[in-house]
């Protein structure tokens, strides 16, 4: 059986599983409450270290875990290497420090066989990434029983077309599924070679008001068309192949509109968790259900 070892414990989450069942306990994933899907059929999480956007993915998780328990969730992760395709990760497992969560094979197959131009099955292309790898544990600790079925999107117009297909078959085989899609919003600030607005409070205002309000605009609206040419124009989110598919998806199981149930930003962690003023980028992190 293929098991995917993980690349970035000890890094983004801690590397045993004591300390990272210590530290899910200590999150806040509060969420918004207002406005919330009776059923959600999928969600946007962002995927930083579980410090900065722990408390926002499990905030997403929360949510769903108090409205349905799925058998699986599929994963469309962004790709922060260069990936030729979209690429499904189609057997076997993935471990974590909590064990190894398992890869839902028959779904995967399934939206193989549909989506054959759109999809390759190789495990390789999610070498090294860690969008997807961070959402495990928190799957693990949630929803013990749930499969999973890991598919990196690194962009472009396939992006919709593909989630369409995956939204198709979760209905078509009465499947118990879930989307997730797994971005990081703007990424502002001299390391990361975007300063359009300069530095401070105001380009601090700016990415949270206004540049990040552009893509969760686009979430609540569902315009699962228009998340990759924004990204591309206005650098406001790092999966935004990722979060398209997973619209599209939703689309496809009858979602009408996103909830977003947690925002925060890198600035407001450094500034919450460590005291920290003088720091000197953001990164936008957002939890959303549809």
């Amino acid at each position: 059986m293929m098991i995917r070892k993980p690349v970035v414990a000890g890094r983004f989450y801690p590397m045993d599983r004591e300390s990272c069942l210590r530290e899910i306990g200590q999150m806040k994933p509060a969420a918004d409450a207002r406005d919330l899907p009776d059923r959600p059929v999928a969600g946007i999480v962002p995927h930083a270290g579980w410090m900065f956007s722990g408390d926002t993915a499990l905030a997403v998780l929360t949510v769903i875990k108090d409205r349905r328990t799925p058998k699986t969730f599929v994963l469309f992760g962004a790709a922060h290497r260069p990936v030729a395709h979209n690429a499904v990760f189609p057997s076997g497992g993935w471990e974590t420090p909590l064990g190894v969560a398992h890869v839902d094979e028959r779904l995967g197959r399934e939206i193989l066989g549909r989506a054959a131009d759109l999809l390759a099955a190789d495990p390789h292309a999610h070498e090294g990434e860690h969008s997807i790898e961070v959402q495990v544990p928190l799957i693990q600790h949630t929803f013990p029983e749930s499969r999973i079925l890991p598919i990196t999107v690194p962009g472009g117009e396939g992006a919709v077309a593909l989630g369409r297909i995956v939204g198709q078959t979760i209905r078509d085989l009465e499947a118990d599924a879930v989307c997730l899609g797994s971005t990081d919003l703007t990424h502002y600030g001299p390391m990361y070679g975007f300063t359009p607005k300069g530095r401070g409070p105001e380009a601090v205002r700016w990415v949270r008001e206004e540049n990040d309000r552009r893509m969760l605009d686009l979430m609540v609206r569902m315009d699962a068309e228009g998340v990759v040419p924004e990204a591309a124009g206005h650098q406001n989110a790092c999966g935004a192949g990722a979060v398209a598919a997973t619209m599209a998806a939703a689309l496809e199981l009858g979602a009408e509109h996103g909830c977003v149930v947690q925002y925060t930003t890198s600035f407001d962690v450094m500034r919450e968790k460590l005291g920290r003023t003088d720091y000197d980028a953001t990164v936008g992190y957002a939890g959303v259900v549809f």
